[in-house]
Parts: C-alpha cells; sequence; structure tokens
C-alpha cells in the first residue's frame, strides 16, 4: 500500500511565510505610530496630508501580515484563505495605482533655458487631469501652502542676477520664486510690451512673488511627476515582493488543507511536524509547571 507523505520541502513555505508576516506585522507597528504623530502632532500641510495613506498602509498591513500569521502557525484555513484574499486584492490594487500614475505622469518635463543651468515648466505640457487638479482652487490652495511653507524661496531670496547663471533650481524655485526669465520689465518693475500672463502676475513681495502663475502650478505637477516616478519604481518592486510572498501563501494554504484531511494516519506528521511544534511544546510545559 502506498503511503502519501508531506515532505519537508512542503513545509518550508509555511516557515517562510510565518516569519514573513511576522517581520512585515513588527513593521507596521511604526508606520501606524508615524500616522497617529502627524495626526495629533503640530506638523506642516504637506506632512499631515500623508497622515492618512499612512494609517492606512499601516493598519492594511497589520491585519494581513496577522491572518497570515496565524493561518501560517497553526494552520488555520480560514485564515489563509482570508489572507490570500486580501493580498490578491492588495496586488490589484498596487497595480492600478501604478499604471495610473503612469498615465497621468506621462507628459511634462522642463524646457531648458539657454544660457541658464536651469528648466522652466508650462502647465500645458501635463497631462489633462492633473491640470484640472492644479486649476480647481479646493486642490491648489493645499499645494500653495505647501509650497510657501516649505521655504523654497526665502533660500534664494538674495541671490545676484550673477547666481541665476551659475546656479541651478528646484521646479518649485523655478516656477513659482521668480518670473520667466522671458519677461522685460523697466524700471518700474512694469512689463514693457505684450508678454506672458506670468510676467503680470509676479510681485517682488515676498507673500506674492509668481504663486498664482502658471508657472508655478506647473513647477509643483513637475516635481508631483518626479516623486511619482520614484514612487513607480518602489511600487514595482513591492509588486515583486508580494507576488513571491503571494505564492508562498498559496503553498502554505495547500499544507493547512491537507492537515485537515491527510491521507490514512498521520504518521509522516509527527516524522515532519510543524515549524512551530517544538515552541509550542515548550509553551504547554511552561503552563504546566505553573499549575
Amino acid at each position: 500500500m502506498t503511503m502519501h507523505s508531506h515532505p519537508y520541502p512542503h513545509r518550508l513555505s509555511n516557515t517562510v511565510i510565518g516569519y514573513l508576516n511576522l517581520v512585515t506585522l513588527l513593521a507596521s507597528i511604526p508606520i501606524i505610530g508615524a500616522g497617529l504623530w502627524l495626526a495629533h502632532g503640530s506638523a506642516a500641510t504637506c506632512e499631515s496630508a500623508l497622515q492618512a495613506p499612512l494609517l492606512a498602509i499601516g493598519f492594511i498591513v497589520l491585519l494581513v501580515s496577522l491572518a497570515g500569521f496565524i493561518g501560517a502557525c497553526y494552520h488555520v484555513t480560514w485564515a489563509l484563505w482570508l489572507y490570500l484574499l486580501a493580498m490578491l486584492l492588495l496586488v490589484v490594487a498596487l497595480l492600478g495605482i501604478t499604471v495610473f500614475g503612469v498615465a497621468v505622469t506621462a507628459g511634462g518635463g522642463g524646457r531648458q533655458v539657454p544660457g541658464r543651468p536651469y528648466q522652466e515648466f508650462r502647465i500645458r505640457d501635463y497631462s489633462a487631469w492633473l491640470q484640472k487638479r492644479a486649476q480647481v482652487d479646493r486642490y491648489w490652495r493645499p499645494a500653495l501652502a505647501c509650497v510657501v511653507g516649505s521655504g523654497a524661496c526665502p533660500r534664494i531670496a538674495a541671490w545676484t542676477p550673477m547666481d541665476y547663471l551659475q546656479h541651478s533650481l528646484t521646479p518649485i524655485q523655478s516656477g513659482c520664486c521668480k518670473p520667466p526669465t522671458s519677461c522685460t520689465y523697466n524700471q518700474a518693475g512694469v512689463p514693457v510690451e505684450a508678454q506672458d500672463e506670468d510676467c503680470y502676475r509676479w510681485n517682488n513681495a515676498p507673500g506674492i512673488l509668481c504663486y498664482q502663475c502658471d508657472s508655478c502650478k506647473a513647477g509643483v505637477l513637475e516635481q508631483v511627476r518626479r516623486d511619482w516616478h520614484n514612487i513607480t519604481i518602489l511600487n514595482v518592486m513591492v509588486l515583486v515582493a508580494l507576488i513571491a510572498i503571494y505564492s508562498c501563501g498559496c503553498c502554505a494554504f495547500r499544507n493547512a488543507r491537507r492537515a485537515e484531511y491527510p491521507y490514512g494516519v498521520n504518521r509522516m506528521s509527527k516524522m515532519n511536524p510543524r515549524w512551530d511544534y517544538f515552541w509550542s511544546r515548550w509553551w504547554n510545559g511552561q503552563r504546566e509547571q505553573l499549575y
């Protein structure tokens, strides 16, 4: 009579997924803590915008990791089923966010200013979705508060014309802290001829500058585009890791099902106990000593 066995390599998936989810479960604690600190602290507008995503990511990772850890350690089939479903939803959601981000940030990029080391940006070069967000006041107002609060313009307030010929500028500094390079003014600071609308919006007052210019909105969108490209690289790395963990979770789920419905006498399970077997024996021994 042929006995169906459960070789040790099949049990390895439970060990791997157990430890992986223990690490991610512990890692979710500082993520949640950072979100709570932003929620109750006196953080700037730019930082508080990260509050909701941090809390959401932290709690999702906590719950998913807890379900995977319990399911892998104790062969709880329903917990592993929920874990695999949540992992699948996470993979699909992250893939959708990544594709959407790439699509809406596909345009943009700066134009090199002749004779200058910096670039300037035009709002019409960006996707229609980003342009609409920049033109709507309820989206632009908190973004402008971030620009003002970042202190980007005060850092270059004392620059001389020679400094602009020698030093580069960030997208926000290029668009929000100075008028477009093509603008020409008379001694009274008035544009001398018909020019770009941003030339008329510019003002030397530290609280005005070019904060309401289209070039400022373009500079903010360029910064968003660059940041999102960095996030896309991270998203791809996370997707690869999630798919690998999901595959390992499928193996653990199969092992849990086999443990519930073994073939014949469970002799091979005694020969190859679960990875938490010895820890459980030690814990039960300690409890017996207490009582």
